[in-house]
Formats: C-alpha cells, structure tokens, sequence
C-alpha cells in the first residue's frame, strides 16, 4: 500500500481537505488512475472539489516527486503514488490497465559499458506490454 499521506504529512505539505481526498483517492500499490478517474473518486467523498483543484494538486504531487506521471502510448496520463519504491510498468495493449511489477536484476546493469556512449546513466525505464487475462480471454 501507498505511504502518500505519511510522506506528505513529513514534508509539511499543507493537507487542506482537497488535497487531503486527492491524496487519500491516490493511495493504494496498483493505484493508476487518470486525472478525470481522481476527480470522479475525489467527488465521492468532497463533492464541491473541482477539476481544476485536482488537476492542480496532482501537479503538485508530481512536482514534489511524490506521484509519478505515467504516459501509455496516446491514453490519458495515469499518475502512480508509488514514486519511492522502484518499480517498472505491465500494460495491457487491449484495456490499458497498469500493475507495478518487480523484475529481478537491475535494468541500470544490464546495460553494457559499450552501449553507455559516456553517459552517466542514473535512470532506467522499462515497460512491458501485453493482454492482461480479461483482453486475452
């Protein structure tokens, strides 16, 4: 489970009740969810919270590195609380559903010296794609 809240709380970022359900609507391990998917949930719970105080907030969360924005080939951005835990992307091509996967190795070693072409290479992004079982079923 995502430790959103916690971590917000540690920064003093100031938690007024929008940003609070924004980040409560966020929390959880296979969290994925469009901006408009937070904004309906946020909704639920704050039902005068508007669009843009969503957009505005995951923005923010983006910022602070404390939400990851996830982009899937032409689909909605996707914003991922996960953003401490390392972790790489399973999307299904058919649905777009994302779950976080934990693939053994380490995807910054695996790439060889030769193929560096003197880069310092701090960073490593690798995305699986396939059908999840209800698009290949």
């Amino acid at each position: 489970m995502s430790d959103l809240l916690e971590r917000l709380r540690g920064r003093g970022w100031r938690l007024t009740s929008q940003r609070r359900v924004v980040a409560e609507v966020l929390d959880g391990e296979h969290v994925h969810l469009t901006a408009d998917e937070v904004h309906a949930r946020a909704a639920e719970r704050l039902p005068e919270i508007s669009r843009a105080t969503v957009y505005n907030t995951l923005g923010e969360l983006v910022t602070l590195g404390e939400v990851i924005e996830v982009a899937t080939d032409g689909r909605a951005k996707r914003y991922d609380p996960n953003a401490h835990r390392p972790h790489q992307h399973l999307i299904c091509t058919g649905c777009g559903a994302i779950r976080d996967v934990h693939p053994l190795g380490n995807p910054l070693a695996d790439l060889p010296a030769e193929q560096r072409f003197g880069f310092t290479v701090s960073q490593a992004e690798v995305t699986y794609r396939g059908l999840c079982p209800d698009c290949a079923g």
